[in-house]
Order: structure tokens, then sequence, then C-alpha cells
């Protein structure tokens, strides 16, 4: 009896999706960028962060619930871990915490490189935020902890007029 609901939860799970986790790869800021222009999406946000960041543990939930709030309107969220290799199970245990069930990214290769690939004006300071038209064209840019209404703007922004304005807003 045991065995058979222990095998009924697991079909379960699979078929509602629960427990699945999503696919964790490293990834250079070119591997990012060509995310960022991949046909489909017409708003895409990328987030740089690490669970060693208090103020990117204390955004992420707002993350995630943008991201899943805006998917069907023609967001694309791009979660970036910036997170050291032997910290990389920590990182997927915390995607996998927070629901996140589409394929995320484990930063990769030199810092610098990483940094100046993004933005020449990235400090390096985490969380930072970057947001593209549905070109790949970068239109906004935020470092540190950003509210769900100040991302929910900036989105709904470029999803509207097909492209935000070209302004950088840098926050620390």
């Amino acid at each position: 009896m045991r065995r058979a609901s222990g095998f009924a939860l697991a079909l379960a799970l699979i078929a509602c999706g629960c427990g699945r986790r999503a696919a964790f790869e490293a990834a250079t800021a070119d591997q990012v960028l060509a995310a960022v222009r991949a046909p489909g999406a017409r708003a895409v946000l990328v987030n740089v962060w690490a669970t060693w960041c208090a103020p990117c543990r204390a955004e992420f939930p707002d993350m995630v619930r943008l991201g899943r709030d805006l998917r069907a309107a023609g967001l694309r969220l791009v979660l970036v871990s910036a997170d050291f290799d032997e910290s990389l199970p920590q990182a997927h245990a915390f995607l996998a915490d927070h629901g996140v069930d589409f394929p995320s990214y484990h930063k990769t290769g030199d810092d610098m490189r990483f940094i100046n690939t993004l933005d020449s004006l990235w400090s390096g300071a985490l969380p930072a935020t970057f947001l593209y038209d549905g070109a790949g064209h970068r239109v906004r840019f935020w470092e540190g902890r950003q509210s769900y209404e100040t991302l929910s703007r900036a989105v709904r922004d470029v999803l509207q007029k097909g492209r935000g304005t070209d302004s950088t807003e840098v926050k620390t």
C-alpha cells in the first residue's frame, strides 16, 4: 500500500510539473545575449543574481512573479546566477524553491568580460537587471534591488511601445 501511494504521488508530481527542475546551464555573456536575441519575445528581462547576495534573494520572488505575470504579453525572463562553482547546487535548489520552471543560467568565464559584454556601465554590483526590447536592444539597466512596480512599469512600456526609452537608470 505504501509503495502504491508513493508511486501515485510521483505520478501526480510529474503530471503537474511539480518537482521538475529547470535546466541550469553555464553561459558566457555572449550566450546570455543570444538568449536575449532569440525570437519570440517582445521584451526580455535579464536578472543577474547570486544566493549569497541578500538584495538578490529579496528581489527574486518579485522577479519571478513579474516573469509569470507578463509571459503571455511577450516577456521572456532570463535569470543568470553569479554564484561560484561550489555554490551552484544551492543556486539550482534556490531556483527550484522559487518555482522556476524555465531554463536558467550560471555565469561562466572571466568576470570583467562578462560584465563589460552586458554593459560597460555596469560596476558588477548585484543584483543587476537589464531590459531589452524584442529586437535585442538594451533599453534600461538597474543596479541594486528594484521593486516589482518599477520593473513592471518599464517592462509594460517596452511591451506597449515596442521599445522603451533609451535611458539608463543606475541605482545602487
